[in-house]
């Protein structure tokens, strides 16, 4: 008798947030552009705004354009589930708004005339963990060093050289919040449980 194969969510977390760029991508279509300025886009706001803050989440599901939402969601589909798959979901989730949060702070404090929007910070955030995946106890793995410096290091060469519109500093950032995440994840004991939480 033939197997019959179905289609499974092997990584919910990471389904979930590519879905909900997705739709969102749609909104601000239908919008005109106006869905991701007023939610999906943060930038230097009243602290004492409710606004702000939701924005400091829900910017990481607006994207610029189609081309923006697809380089950064073919990133998240290949690296995401392997790291989902290693951490548990609660971890991708806690990764994910770690990011969103640090990045939105830190581009309102430096840069208070920049909106920033985009997954870009969530994508360079699970390169430079899935770096750590082989990490032992006193050990810095090569992969690590080479990502960062391929990478991050490219990140701050443009930033400071190439005017493209692109904000490298959540690219930076989000690198940056990664490898903590990547370093503190796997400093446990291979007994501990792993997916429970940072």
């Amino acid at each position: 008798m033939d197997k019959k194969f179905k289609i499974t969510i092997n990584s919910p977390v990471v389904i979930g947030m590519v879905t909900v760029c997705f739709v969102v991508m749609l909104i601000d279509y239908i919008t005109r552009g106006k869905a991701v300025e007023y939610v999906f886009m943060t930038f230097r706001a009243p602290i004492s705004s409710p606004m702000t803050w939701i924005r400091s989440i829900t910017h990481v599901f607006g994207h610029s354009g189609w081309e923006h939402l697809i380089g950064n969601m073919s990133y998240i589909l290949l690296i995401g589930p392997l790291l989902e798959e290693k951490y548990g979901s609660k971890v991708m989730i806690e990764v994910i708004l770690i990011t969103a949060v640090i990045t939105s702070i830190l581009n309102g404090l430096l840069f208070p005339n920049v909106g920033l929007c985009g997954a870009s910070g969530v994508v360079f955030a699970f390169i430079l963990m899935s770096s750590f995946t082989g990490f032992k106890e006193g050990e810095i793995p090569l992969t690590f060093i080479m990502v960062a410096v391929f990478f991050l290091g490219q990140q701050v060469y443009e930033g400071l050289v190439v005017e493209d519109n692109i904000a490298n500093s959540a690219h930076i950032i989000g690198g940056i919040v990664g490898g903590i995440c990547g370093y503190i994840l796997n400093k446990k004991s291979p007994g501990d449980d792993q997916t429970e939480s940072l």
